[in-house]
Order: C-alpha cells, then sequence, then structure tokens
C-alpha cells in the first residue's frame, strides 16, 4: 500500500514508502505519555483496523488506566490478559507489574520475569516479541518519558523491517525514551518518524489505509 504524505518533522517520509500490510502498533512511555496516550486514542475512529498495545510505566498502581483511557475514545479499552487473542480495534494495556508480550499466533502473553531497565512492565521486551512475531507489520510508538526502557526494542523493530514513530521533543514533557529510540536507530532508517504528538494519531490512520493508486 502507498501511505499518503502529511505535515510531519520526521527522517523517514510517508508519501515515498510502498510497504507491506500492518498488523498492529504497540504504544510505549512513561512520565508524561498519559496525555500523548488519550490524544492519540481520541483521534483514531471505531473502525480503526488494527489492535493496539499500550504500555506504561508507573510509579504507582495503575489500576485505573484502561479505564481512563476506555472514556476517550470509541475504540474498546481493557487490561490485557494471558492468553488473549488480538482483536482488531481493541486496545490492550500492559497490567501493574506485569510484561506484556506478544506470540506469532496472535495472543499475548504477560510474564513477572525480573525487570528491564527498571522496569516492569518493559518497553524493550514488548517491542522485540512483536518484532519477532510480526516482522516489517508492526507500527511502534515511543512516546513521552523518562530513561531508556524502549531504546533496545526500537532497534529490534528497525531490524526486523518495521514502523517506528517517535514523538519528537517539541511536545514531549520528557524526552529520554524517545530520545534514546532515536539515537538507537540508524539515522537512515526511512521507516522512522519523528513527529509532533497531533501528527501521530492521523498518521497512524494514514498506515492503516490502503493504496491510494494502483
Amino acid at each position: 500500500m502507498v501511505f499518503p504524505a502529511g505535515p510531519t518533522t520526521r527522517k523517514g517520509s510517508l508519501g515515498s514508502w510502498t510497504g507491506r500490510r500492518v498488523s498492529a502498533w504497540w504504544s510505549a512511555g512513561s512520565a508524561g505519555s498519559l496525555p500523548a496516550i488519550t490524544a492519540i486514542l481520541s483521534a483514531l475512529p471505531a473502525s480503526f483496523p488494527l489492535p493496539i498495545l499500550i504500555l506504561q510505566h508507573h510509579r504507582r498502581s495503575p489500576g485505573w488506566l484502561a479505564q481512563i483511557l476506555d472514556r476517550t475514545t470509541p475504540l474498546a479499552v481493557h487490561f490485557a490478559t494471558d492468553g488473549e487473542v488480538l482483536k482488531a480495534g481493541e486496545v490492550l494495556v500492559a497490567p501493574p507489574d506485569r510484561h506484556l508480550l506478544v506470540n506469532p499466533d496472535a495472543t499475548v502473553t504477560l510474564s513477572q520475569a525480573e525487570r528491564v531497565r527498571f522496569a516492569r512492565p518493559s518497553a524493550d521486551l514488548l517491542f522485540e516479541s512483536a518484532a519477532r512475531s510480526y516482522g516489517p507489520r508492526v507500527i511502534a510508538v515511543v512516546l513521552s518519558g523518562t530513561g531508556r526502557d524502549g531504546a533496545d526494542g526500537a532497534r529490534a523493530v528497525k531490524e526486523h523491517g518495521g514502523i517506528l514513530i517517535v514523538q519528537d521533543e517539541t511536545t514531549s514533557q520528557f524526552f529520554g525514551m524517545p530520545g534514546a529510540a532515536i539515537d538507537a536507530t540508524d539515522p537512515d532508517f526511512i521507516l522512522q518518524f519523528v513527529l509532533p504528538l497531533d501528527d501521530i494519531g492521523p498518521t497512524l490512520q494514514s498506515l492503516t489505509e490502503g493504496p491510494t493508486s494502483p
């Protein structure tokens, strides 16, 4: 499919890349990412054709996160359960203190394995499992947050031919995670997009659309 171009501050060009069908998108962030997640979800229609997995770091129990997000979007939002099957138009949120992984059979696994970069859930583990399972059909989104979690996962997405979207520094409350993801990937990686927050939702929608020309 051909992705139509839009206004961005980016390393790639939506209008210049012809890619393969995308199967899902995964989002990760920590400090400052809740407003970003809600803004993106609110921009997506009820007909959004992909499953969505969301991971956010919390200092306190995030038992309220799925409920808050469910009020911001027409998409169904709930905490992921072990063995659950990914479904188009559903948003799965990583539960408190559990790693969230995806499998090639379109199911998810929850794990209490050791923390990665002091984090559980870990963006690195989520992105790496997605890259191994779905290769070029993955869209990974790194939002505002501190630390470097997600950098190794961003590199894995790149190495498997997936698409990486990173929130830009201007609209990120904290640029640690987005900056680390950018630093971890080659500057000539054409499927990496560094976008202001308001452009991420429309870009995700563009990435799921069919071809605009034969």
